[in-house]
Parts: C-alpha cells; structure tokens; sequence
C-alpha cells in the first residue's frame, strides 16, 4: 500500500535531462486545462493544495514530477486546448511532451475529461498519444457529480466511442468535488505499480 502522506513535489521539466530516470514507475495524467486535472491528482491523495489548482486555465506550463511514498511518480502534464497560450510555447510543450511520450519512462496513462460532455479533438490526440505508448492507459471522467444517474451510462458509452478505446481500456466516473470513483483509481494505480518491472537497460 502506498502511504499517499509522503507525496513532495520533485521538479518540473523543461528538457529531456529533466526526466527522472531511475527505474520508479510514472503514473502520468493528462487533461484539458480546466477538466480539473490539479482538482482530481488533490483529491486521489487527499491533499488539498498539493498540485497547484490556478485561478487561470493553462498554470501547468512544465512537467511536473512529483514523489509518491517514494515507489512512484505521478506525473502532471501540462493542460492542452487553451487559446490564450501563445504558439511558441504550445510548440514548445508539444516537443517536450513527444520526448516524454516516446522515452518508455510510462507505466500508467490517465486521461481525464468531463463526463458531461463529447470528448474535443483534443481529447483525442491525447488519448492516440497514450495508445500509441502501448503502456497501460485509463481514462478518468471527471464531474460525476454533475449528471444525473440516468445519463451515467450514455455518456460513458460516448466517451469509449469518441475516443476510440480498445475495449480493455477502463473510463472510470470520478468526482474531483465528493471523491466518487477514487478508490477504483488508486486500485488501478497501486495494481500497476504493483506489478511495474524496469525495462532491461
């Protein structure tokens, strides 16, 4: 079990030599920057500032690696689809995030978005980027708590659709506001990092 207490933040790439290589498994999240990705990694840990929630969507300007019990990192990407940041800087963050995506450090993908809405083409390229790894990859449905029961089924259904997931891919219905759905995450995620074995050097 991972003692979720002993989380610090470790440090936020800006280059390749950045990435922590020393054999820890990586649980990444990705996500639209306001589908409440700082909202859903506080809550998982019960933490309420631990990851930076900004007043402005698009705060997530590196890659943030922070320490989890020292077995894992759980790695937060930077928010995607946000107008106002300028194109130098989302070509900057593209070419650091297809370093991170190819470097094999992943052993876990998790992709949040809202529940309530069609995933954005966006989304799609996100979730395409996690296939594409062939590592192990969730995708996380935030706002649960905002749809009645009755559109539950529907609108998970339309995010596997949109998104194109293989059917072994699980979309877990989480709420970042009341912690529904977070013991099935930290499950999924003490499995893998459970069963993580460092690829042969």
């Amino acid at each position: 079990m991972l003692n979720l207490h002993n989380a610090e933040f470790i440090r936020s790439a800006v280059k390749t030599a950045d990435f922590p290589a020393d054999g820890l498994p990586q649980i990444v999240f990705a996500g639209k920057s306001n589908v409440g990705k700082s909202s859903t990694i506080n809550k998982i840990l019960n933490r309420r500032n631990f990851a930076r929630v900004g007043g402005q969507p698009g705060k997530t300007i590196h890659i943030n690696f922070f320490s989890i019990d020292k077995q894992a990192y759980f790695v937060d990407l930077p928010g995607y689809g946000y107008a106002k940041v300028s194109k130098t800087e989302r070509d900057r963050w593209a070419g650091l995030l297809e370093t991170y995506f190819t470097s094999g450090l992943i052993t876990l993908g998790l992709q949040i978005v809202d529940i309530r809405h069609k995933p954005t083409a966006d989304d799609k390229t996100m979730a395409d980027c996690f296939l594409g790894t062939g590592q192990p990859f969730a995708v996380i449905a935030n706002k649960w708590d905002k749809i009645k029961k009755s559109e539950l089924e529907g609108n998970v259904a339309r995010i596997r659709e949109t998104l194109l997931l293989p059917e072994e891919v699980p979309v877990i219905p989480f709420s970042a506001e009341k912690g529904t759905g977070r013991d099935e995450i930290l499950a999924l995620i003490e499995e893998h990092i459970a069963a993580f074995t460092p690829e042969a050097e």
